[in-house]
C-alpha cells in the first residue's frame, strides 16, 4: 500500500524534450515524426494507443489534387475546400494545405502507404463528396485511399 512518503515531490521524475506532441493520432505522428527527423527529442503524449485513435476511422481518402484520374489542380482543390466551409475557413491555410498535398501523399508513398492502384501503376484516386474540378462545374476523383482503411494504414506506415 502507498504511503503519504511516496507522493512527496522528490519522488517526481523529470524528464526533458525539445517539444511534446499532445494527440498520438495522424497528425501528431507526422508531427513528432518531423521534428525527430530534425534531429530533435520529442514525446508523444495521448489517451489511446494510436491506432485507437479517430484518424483510424478515416475511410475516404486524402484529397490531393494528382490530377490521375481526370484534369484537376490544387487551385481546384482551394476552391471546393473553401466553399466547404462556408468561406469561414482561414484561407492562408487552406491554400497552403490544398498546394501541399499532392508532395505529402508522394512522402507517404515512398514512406509505403499502399495507396490503391491504377493499371498503370499511378495512384487510384476515388470520388468524394465535394471534390470538383473547373471551379465547381463537375465531379472529379481527389482521394487518395487505401481500399476503406485509409486511417488504419497511414498509422501503419
Amino acid at each position: 500500500m502507498a504511503t503519504r512518503q511516496d507522493n512527496t515531490i522528490s519522488n517526481i521524475k523529470t524528464l526533458n524534450y525539445d517539444a511534446v506532441i499532445v494527440g498520438g493520432g495522424g497528425s501528431g505522428m507526422r508531427a513528432s515524426l518531423h521534428l525527430a527527423e530534425a534531429g530533435m527529442k520529442v514525446a508523444v503524449l495521448t489517451k489511446v494507443f494510436p491506432t485507437r485513435s479517430h484518424t483510424v476511422a478515416a475511410q475516404g481518402g486524402i484529397g490531393a489534387s494528382l490530377g490521375n484520374m481526370s484534369n484537376d489542380n490544387w487551385h481546384f482543390h482551394f476552391y471546393d475546400t473553401v466553399k466547404g466551409s462556408d468561406w469561414l475557413g482561414d484561407q492562408d491555410a487552406i491554400e497552403y494545405m490544398c498546394r501541399e498535398a499532392p508532395k505529402v501523399v508522394y512522402e507517404l508513398e515512398h514512406m509505403g502507404m499502399p495507396f490503391d492502384r491504377n493499371e498503370d501503376g499511378t495512384i487510384y484516386q476515388r470520388p468524394f463528396g465535394g471534390h470538383t474540378s473547373n471551379y465547381g462545374e463537375k465531379a472529379v476523383q481527389r482521394a487518395c485511399a487505401a481500399a476503406d482503411r485509409t486511417g488504419h494504414a497511414l498509422l501503419h506506415t
